[in-house]
């Protein structure tokens, strides 16, 4: 448990930051990496382990911390989603239909339209369209984890030198 339990925690706290409207955009390439190397920082301090983290250390906690900000983050986007019946997708459909009508693709672009059409129409109604969720999900496990472990890689090199410091 004390070798997940600082992934949980940082995780929670970078995907309640990635569900605030204003500073969500900054979620992927800031708070993630910022994430992953609090988890490192936490489990040094829970563990009390001064040795140097190694790569793999690093790569495990920013794929754990990345996989549980994606859970925490589609957790409360579907529970967002549920209450208010609306959420960016819906919000940016219209204007993605102008964007795919102005490229002039023809009857390839019907099929892709109808659908998203179909996933906006079941937030709307249900509040919850699951292909929309399983998406989320996918989408934000890819982004959350590749930056996890930037962040792990990079909180590595930035602990690794803290950590030299103390043993001198």
């Amino acid at each position: 448990m004390k070798k997940i339990l600082p992934s949980v925690i940082s995780g929670f706290g970078a995907a309640v930051l990635s569900v605030v409207p204003v500073i969500k955009a900054f979620s992927c390439c800031l708070f993630v990496p910022l994430a992953t190397i609090i988890a490192l920082l936490l489990d040094i301090r829970v563990n009390r382990n001064l040795e140097k983290i190694t790569l793999s250390k690093a790569i495990y906690f920013g794929f754990l911390t990345g996989f549980f900000i994606t859970l925490f983050f589609v957790g409360f986007d579907i529970i967002i989603t549920f209450t208010t019946r609306t959420n960016d997708f819906v919000e940016a459909l219209p204007q993605s239909e102008i964007l795919i009508k102005e490229l002039n693709l023809g009857k390839i672009a019907d099929e892709p339209l109808a659908l998203m059409r179909s996933i906006s129409q079941e937030i709307k109604d249900n509040g919850f369209s699951l292909f929309y969720t399983f998406i989320l999900f996918i989408s934000n496990f890819i982004t959350n984890v590749f930056w996890g472990i930037i962040g792990g890689i990079v909180g590595m090199g930035l602990l690794n030198k803290k950590l030299e410091r103390i043993d001198l």
